[in-house]
């Protein structure tokens, strides 16, 4: 379909899951622009093509994607020419479920051939009959794709897809292939184009993110790409995930402490902090290896914030493994950690494990483990008040700043702060520096005047894009990302796509 074709028909992506798939539909909006189709607008209910881009590894993911299926229905037998699209690791996964589940779906397509989305629709339009499309590995890096970022200062930038490990709770490896990773030069390139553009922070996205290197025959890779970035002018923040502690190597902390921009932010998924319960796992490292890396990286970095990921009751698991893991928690002392209830995920070995954990017992140590997070991370957030931080001025991140006549920002280790609107005009990406004056479990204040402002050129970026003519209404809506912060009270299930 030409973009001719396809001019005035809008579209709306509803994403669920990790930062994978948030930076999947990011392409397939830039795809789908690049054909002719326009955003429909935030809350509108009459977008001309609808695309779920779907999560495998949540409880009941298939259940929360036929639920919405099921209400578009409706919508969809009283409005001719509207198209429904399913894509994402549950389309990778259940391929021949969707179209008998729900007829009414035109186009089901993966993860590896997201470029196929314009094409699959017109296809399904002209032959007026579903295509199901599964490639069953990696048809072109999504790098190469068109791309309608959701931040004008801030941006993701994958440097690898698919994982080599064998997690027995995970099936991502399944759905998502081997690790490819692109050229280091491919990668800076993007950088460069997106610094040109006003992003001065970007995140490198990977599945295993520091195994970077593996596929392309260089262990020390993603230190070198680190200190890379440090060299690009105009690149403010450098920050990454998710590592693993298999290859958290020490060139990468050194790389982390000698370069400016890299931020003093790490998120080191724990899992389990019993060492009997890790090779259950099929984590190639034990508690003293992780806690070893912990202790490296506050020698290199003091103020560095770490985060972390934590499954409970996973197959197995005794009170005194239970214990090991409040006992690592006690020691790394956290900044934040996202904890999740192990349920089953068919298809992944620990479903088949024996010594599952009643649901009760899960849930009395979920608790136990949240309280504890949450007093170290109110205690670790309270040592920051005092201190003068400078701020990245953030959109949408403070749900109250306008009743409260505040913004908010994201420190360097990338706490979130709220502080006072100050007199002259900001917006989104300046920098401002305030002083701390108080802490929650979940956030900083900075109550007092802002000392200073710096206009930025991602400032300029964001204006710019406000004062375009938008013709594609506004942001998409996301569905299960994982917050920042300590999890709310009822966890979603471990998430394999965050979790590495």
């Amino acid at each position: 379909m030409t973009a001719q074709d396809t001019q005035g028909r809008s579209y709306e992506i509803r994403t669920f899951g990790c930062q994978m798939n948030v930076h999947d539909s990011e392409r397939m909006a830039g795809l789908l622009e690049d054909a002719g189709y326009v955003r429909a607008p935030e809350g509108s209910d009459g977008a001309d093509v609808v695309v779920f881009n779907t999560c495998a590894v949540r409880e009941n993911a298939d259940n929360r994607l036929y639920g919405n299926l099921g209400q578009l229905a409706p919508r969809k037998a009283s409005r001719p020419g509207m198209q429904i699209a399913v894509g994402g690791c549950l389309a990778q996964k259940d391929r021949d479920t969707i179209t008998r589940r729900a007829p009414w779906v035109d186009v089901v397509f993966g993860t590896h051939n997201v470029g196929k989305l314009p094409v699959l629709l017109e296809r399904a339009r002209v032959l007026e009959e579903a295509q199901v499309e599964i490639a069953e590995s990696l048809e072109a890096f999504p790098s190469t794709l068109p791309t309608r970022r959701e931040s004008a200062y801030a941006a993701w930038v994958s440097i690898s897809v698919g994982c080599n490990n064998t997690c027995t709770f995970c099936i991502v490896p399944a759905l998502r292939g081997k690790e490819k990773d692109r050229r280091p030069g491919d990668i800076l390139n993007e950088i460069e184009t997106l610094v040109g553009e006003g992003v001065t922070e970007i995140t490198l996205l990977g599945q295993n993110v520091n195994a970077y290197g593996s596929d392309i025959g260089d262990r020390e890779a993603f230190s070198k790409l680190l200190r890379a970035c440090g060299r690009i002018e105009g690149l403010e923040r450098v920050r990454f995930t998710s590592p693993h502690p298999r290859d958290f190597t020490d060139d990468v902390i050194a790389a982390m402490a000698e370069t400016e921009n890299v931020m003093p932010q790490l998120h080191m998924p724990l899992q389990s902090g019993s060492s009997r319960v890790l090779k259950a796992m099929r984590r190639s490292y034990r508690q003293e290896r992780f806690l070893g890396i912990i202790e490296k990286v506050r020698a290199a970095m003091p103020d560095a914030a770490i985060s972390t990921d934590i499954i409970v009751g996973f197959p197995g698991e005794t009170e005194e493994d239970f214990e090991e893991t409040l006992h690592v928690v006690r020691e790394a002392r956290f900044a934040q950690a996202f904890t999740f209830q192990y349920s089953k995920r068919p298809g992944t070995p620990a479903a088949e494990m024996d010594g599952q954990i009643p649901k009760a017992v899960v849930q009395q140590r979920y608790e136990r483990l949240v309280a504890l997070q949450e007093e170290i991370s109110w205690e670790e957030n309270k040592k920051q008040v005092g201190r003068t931080l400078e701020l990245m001025v953030a959109e949408g991140e403070g749900r109250k700043d306008d009743a409260t006549r505040r913004l908010s920002g994201r420190a360097p280790d990338n706490r979130l702060v709220h502080f006072t609107r100050p007199d002259e005009p900001v917006r989104p990406g300046d920098m401002v520096t305030v002083e701390i004056t108080y802490a929650a479990p979940h956030h900083l204040l900075a109550e007092g005047p802002t000392k200073s402002v710096r206009r930025t050129r991602a400032g300029d970026a964001w204006e710019a894009r406000q004062a375009a003519p938008e013709q594609s209404g506004s942001g998409g809506v996301l569905l299960g990302l994982p917050k920042v912060g300590v999890p709310e009270p009822l966890p979603p299930a471990v998430d394999g796509c965050a979790a590495r």
